[in-house]
């Protein structure tokens, strides 16, 4: 009895990503006002009642492609840096995070579409905006966390505010995401100007 249960939940929660995926692949070919019931039912090659039984509504839907997309975001950064995230250079990591912030293919750009919807979604919407707050004090932690390693092996100098470098450095390569997204800057130009940015705070 416990295997089947664990069973049944396993299969759930794959069903639950799969629709996920189809929901970012419906944003990154059509955009986010295409997602519906419906459309992610054909991409996900289910029944409409199928995806309403997991996500009842849109916004369900949409956080649930926003968590997914985080998912496969973390796993891309740790491919990237090719070794356990503890283990590895702060700086190694810093970039990999940062530049990763960029849209360079298909699942990259689905997943900042959905990111940025988001944003747009938390101006009016205080549940979204206190999801985007939790989402980015974190991300500023990691981030800081990183900076003040560095800055405990010499690397960084003394002088250098972890939380406040943080905060700049993911405002930058946001700023430049959007950017992307919109087509005024090409995701090479984007990468480097981020790259530089880490740069500028080793001595």
């Amino acid at each position: 009895m416990r295997q089947r249960t664990r069973g049944v939940g396993a299969r759930h929660e794959e069903r639950r990503r799969e629709i996920a995926d189809a929901v970012l692949a419906v944003v990154a070919e059509r955009g986010l006002p295409a997602v519906s019931l419906t459309e992610v039912a054909a991409q996900a090659g289910v029944s409409a009642g199928r995806v309403q039984h997991y996500f009842p509504t849109k916004q369900k839907l949409i956080e649930a492609a926003f968590d997914r997309g985080n998912e496969l975001s973390s796993a891309r950064i740790r491919s990237l840096v090719g070794q356990d995230l503890d283990c590895a250079e702060p700086r190694a990591v810093l970039t990999a995070a940062l530049t990763e912030l960029i849209a360079h293919d298909a699942e990259t750009r689905a997943h900042l579409r959905v990111r940025q919807s988001f944003t747009a979604l938390a101006l009016t919407d205080e549940v979204i905006a206190r999801r985007m707050r939790a989402d980015y004090t974190r991300f500023h932690r990691q981030i800081a966390d990183l900076v003040a390693k560095d800055q405990d092996a010499g690397l960084i100098g003394t002088g250098t505010d972890p939380g406040r470098a943080a905060l700049d450095l993911v405002a930058h390569a946001e700023g430049l995401a959007y950017y992307v997204l919109i087509g005024l800057t090409g995701s090479e130009t984007a990468r480097d100007r981020i790259i530089t940015k880490i740069a500028e705070l080793y001595l």
